[in-house]
């Protein structure tokens, strides 16, 4: 079986070189590419259609916000981005330029490599603090604009509510204690979602609930 595909994109050669040498160490996952700027990134993914970027936020040239936003309109790769601080000002602008999820520098080891597979398995992945910073955006940001009301009206109730539960925090394990479901059922929900909405990932479906207004920040439903 080939393995996991990776490009790690950093200004910092150390950062690059360190996690390049953990990341190829594992069996299952290949770097393709090491790159230090944002262009070279976009370039790279083009070139090498690996199934994960690591991405630096800021970088010279282009900055890690533009450049997943460029990756994830043109490739299906999936983009884990690095910061420094887990209250980077850029998060929001981050995941709604498509990322996948967010990774602090000092990573360990093995949290690093779970997390590539964690992402690549198209899963999302955010600390608590990051998440904690999301809602927080969401809720400084109750006048953002939004999307048409009825966008969400593709869904079935039963999506609707699944749908509601994700933006609340819940896992699907949680989804089906409340909800009376098999958690396999809760999957199903969750996939027709992500594809009736043309969503990536769980992250982009928080985003769609708030800013449709299927959760009101502070209020927990609409």
């Amino acid at each position: 079986m080939s393995g996991l595909r990776v490009v790690i994109a950093d200004d910092q050669e150390l950062v690059r070189t360190g996690f390049g040498m953990i990341l190829d160490a594992q069996p299952d996952i290949e770097v393709v590419a090491e790159v230090g700027d944002g262009v070279e990134a976009v370039e790279a993914a083009r070139a090498h259609r690996p199934d994960v970027l690591l991405l630096d936020i800021r970088m010279p040239r282009m900055d890690g916000i533009e450049a997943a936003g460029i990756v994830s309109a043109e490739t299906p790769c999936r983009v884990l981005m690095l910061t420094t601080f887990d209250l980077d000002d850029y998060v929001f602008e981050a995941l709604r330029a498509g990322a996948s999820g967010f990774l602090l520098k000092d990573v360990r080891r093995d949290d690093l490599v779970h997390a590539v597979r964690v992402v690549a398995a198209g899963e999302s992945l955010l600390a608590p603090s990051v998440t904690r910073k999301l809602i927080a955006e969401f809720t400084s940001r109750v006048q953002a604009v939004r999307p048409p009301a009825g966008e969400l009206d593709v869904l079935t109730a039963r999506e609707q509510e699944t749908l509601r539960m994700i933006a609340l925090g819940q896992s699907n394990a949680e989804i089906a204690a409340t909800m009376v479901l098999s958690e396999h059922t809760v999957k199903s929900h969750v996939s027709n979602i992500l594809t009736k909405l043309g969503l990536r990932d769980r992250v982009q479906a928080v985003i769609a609930a708030y800013e449709g207004g299927l959760v009101v920040p502070g209020h927990g439903h609409a």
